[in-house]
């Protein structure tokens, strides 16, 4: 029963993910998105708990990836969003050697 259960909620996510994302314009996909990416770094705290249990080595080893995974969803999130605020800064409008 409980497997029943925890298939209907993660097909109501996905069907709710899958709503909520398509609701969204394409020119707040990025930002969203990227923010989110950055945002996730409670997912390394979860991962580092299952990496550090001695429960069996298996959870260990799949602990370890997620770690990894996490850091490099998180970084990415960074990444983008510092190239996507950089895309707002003024530029300068002197070619290089004039005096303005």
């Amino acid at each position: 029963m409980e497997a029943v259960l925890l298939g209907m909620v993660l097909m109501l996510s996905i069907f709710l993910g899958f709503e909520l994302i398509s609701k969204v314009p394409a020119t707040l996909h990025t930002p969203l998105m990227s923010g989110a990416n950055a945002i996730s770094g409670i997912t390394i705290v979860g991962a580092l708990i299952s990496a550090g249990s001695e429960l069996n080595e298996f959870a260990t080893i799949l602990g370890s990836l997620a770690v990894g995974f996490a850091a490099i969803n998180v970084v990415g999130g960074y990444l983008v969003t510092n190239r996507m605020l950089s895309m707002f800064k003024k530029k300068d409008t002197t070619k290089a050697g004039e005096k303005s």
